[in-house]
């Protein structure tokens, strides 16, 4: 005889508290297995087997797994193609249902259409909730359905449409999870990755950080941010919690959870966005594509000191302060004319909090061809920005300390990139469509 129970399927939610899936599925009245599947069509992907976010994923899931092993469960990893998984788990029990929360990428929404194929040819009911964000899909759109393309008319109308309700906690019954005593996760070694230095630390609101983060979250030198980016990005840390924690905090802050929220409900509607300019136009310029050049960037480089700083502060810990990603991103598109789309795949590859929908969209913004973008003729001057946010050079100097002493030049003059960026935006935006 099988065991009868119900399934929760951990993905972008890497936390058991304030679930909403997996409280659902713990109502149930049938006993719940965690799983999580390290599905190697992703895992493939990866080139570096150093890969910081696999890291955490893996801390996060054995942590998870040491507060269940408390209550006489556990979770259950898989290394292997999600629909190999789901065969091994309907092979081995009696499935009623499956329980997970929904993913909006258009590569997780083909993923969770073929399982609930296989699992529909089985019996058996696949359940998705809304949990990473607090308003999903076509909740937030203009009186005649139509999604916002514009950030502030986005902004205002969430602002409007929250109630107390929206950011509600979910209580677990930890009473309800399937009782096993079976060490079923895997660790780096078993899915062919190795151990970075990225720990894990189980994520915090931070109120002296949030109170003041509109007065200093420009300055790369002071860290002033939240540090939030992967936990958000993983679900080790609950949108809900952080709105509420926004909203008697910060509202600058909030309204940084919000733009995330548009970037997502944008890749949601316009899903061509991952590979083509949100703007068509913008898809008629012809970027130079320089590989040398594009090679001098990622290495940090160019001869401008902050460019430099932030692309070694990535390289060195998969993390860049976000007012640096604006600059560094500027100097891509428009100082080199190097296509958005291969900086936003480098910091794909290297970024520990990246996310589908919020890379894309900033990477766009900086290009000037995305939905709300900078105007194409905004064009981040690195030694202005340094005076503005790095005056003292305290941020430079850590993560570009021989910046005095090198010898190179500068890889191009900015009033020369300006010049030429202008008239090859003008020129390209000026052909018929």
């Amino acid at each position: 005889m099988k065991n009868k129970i119900n399934i929760f399927w951990f993905r972008r939610d890497l936390r058991i508290n304030d679930n909403k899936g997996l409280a659902a599925a713990l109502s149930s009245g049938i006993p719940v297995l965690p799983v999580f599947i390290y599905d190697t069509e992703i895992l493939n992907g990866l080139p570096d087997k150093h890969d910081r976010r696999v890291h955490y994923i893996s801390q996060a899931i054995s942590a998870m797994d040491a507060e269940l092993k408390k209550y006489h469960s556990g979770i259950h990893t898989f290394y292997s193609n999600v629909t190999d998984a789901f065969e091994k788990l309907m092979a081995r029990y009696d499935i009623e249902a499956v329980y997970c929360n929904r993913d909006y990428e258009p590569g997780a929404i083909k993923r969770d259409a073929r399982v609930k194929k296989i699992l529909q040819e089985q019996g058996i009911v696949l359940n998705d909730y809304k949990d990473q964000v607090i308003f999903e899909q076509s909740e937030i759109v203009k009186e005649n359905g139509s999604p916002y393309t514009v950030y502030t008319p986005y902004a205002k109308k969430w602002r409007n449409t929250l109630s107390e309700a929206d950011t509600k906690p979910y209580d677990i019954n930890f009473a309800n999870f399937y009782k096993s005593n079976e060490n079923a996760v895997y660790n780096l070694k078993d899915i062919g990755f190795l151990y970075t230095d990225y720990m894990y630390k189980k994520p915090v609101l931070d109120a002296g950080i949030i109170k003041q983060y509109h007065q200093y979250r420009d300055y790369p030198a002071l860290q002033h941010t939240t540090q939030l980016g992967t936990a958000l990005r993983f679900g080790t840390i609950s949108i809900r919690k952080c709105v509420r924690f926004a909203l008697s905090h910060n509202e600058v802050w909030l309204s940084e959870l919000i733009w995330r929220e548009f970037f997502m409900q944008i890749l949601f509607h316009f899903p061509q966005v991952v590979t083509q300019s949100f703007k068509p136009q913008y898809d008629f310029i012809p970027w130079r594509n320089n590989e040398a050049e594009f090679e001098i960037w990622c290495e940090g480089k160019t001869g401008y000191p902050i460019v430099d700083a932030g692309m070694r502060q990535l390289n060195q810990t998969g993390y860049m302060h976000n007012r640096v990603r604006m600059i560094v991103a500027s100097f891509l598109c428009k100082h080199l004319l190097i296509d958005w789309r291969w900086g936003e795949t480098y910091f794909a590859q290297k970024l520990n909090d990246y996310d589908l929908s919020a890379n894309n969209g900033n990477w766009q913004w900086a290009a000037g061809c995305g939905c709300d973008a900078a105007p194409y003729f905004r064009i981040f001057n690195p030694t202005t920005q340094t005076h503005k946010f790095d005056k003292e050079l305290l941020y430079i100097k850590q993560w570009n300390p021989e910046f005095e002493t090198r010898l190179e030049q500068p890889i191009v003059i900015h009033d020369v990139a300006r010049k030429r960026t202008l008239a090859t935006y003008k020129k390209a935006l000026m052909q018929p469509y």
